[in-house]
This record gives C-alpha cells, structure tokens and sequence, in this order.
C-alpha cells in the first residue's frame, strides 16, 4: 500500500536579519507552504510518517518542514479537485519517495488515473 504524508513548513524571518531567538525576541516564524510525498515500499502508515520526518524534515532555527496530515494513495487521488489543471498540478508536485531511495525522491505522479 502507498501513503500520501503531507508537511507544513515554517520560516523564521527574524533568522534573517538578527539572531532569530525567542531568548532575545528575535523570532518571527511564518506559516509557508508544505510538500506532498508519496511513500511507496511500506506496509503501514505511521512507517511512512516517520519516514518522511527521519528523511525530509527539517528543524533548524530558520526553517521547519514536518509531517501534519496523512493519508492513503487512493484517499489522496479521491479528494483531487475535479478542476482538471489544478488536479495536473498536484500531481505534477509529489514527491515520490521510498525508503529503497534513502533520501532521494522524483517528482510528479507517477501513473495516469
């Protein structure tokens, strides 16, 4: 079975210009965007999520990136919009990702549905 694991990223401006800290009020996080992946080769969902956090997560004092949503492959592809440009889109934007892969990943669906 396959599993679509969603991400949220956050950005610290305040890393930018200053020192970024909460300890000197530096801070200055910004909800951004997140990324799709489509993890194949594992059996069970909480495999893919810690997956995805162990090989594409990021927590460092200017940017987060980490797992906020999961689903299965075909829960996924059932809740695309029927817009057919913005659907081919969204398929052209996931990650796919394997633990056979490590670290490495291509982009765009795979497979025409």
């Amino acid at each position: 079975m396959n599993f679509v694991v969603r991400t949220q990223t956050l950005e610290n401006y305040g890393a930018h210009c200053e020192d970024g800290k909460f300890s000197s009020q530096n801070h200055y996080w910004k909800m951004k965007g997140g990324m799709d992946y489509l993890v194949k080769d594992l059996d069970r969902v909480q495999d893919a999520v810690a997956f995805v956090a162990a090989a594409f997560s990021d927590n460092s004092l200017g940017y987060k990136e980490f797992p906020i949503e999961w689903q299965t492959e075909e829960e996924w592809i059932a809740q695309l919009p029927d817009d057919a440009d913005y659907r081919d889109f969204l398929k052209e934007q996931v990650w796919v990702v394997s633990p056979k892969m490590g670290r490495k990943h291509t982009k765009g669906y795979p497979e025409e549905f």
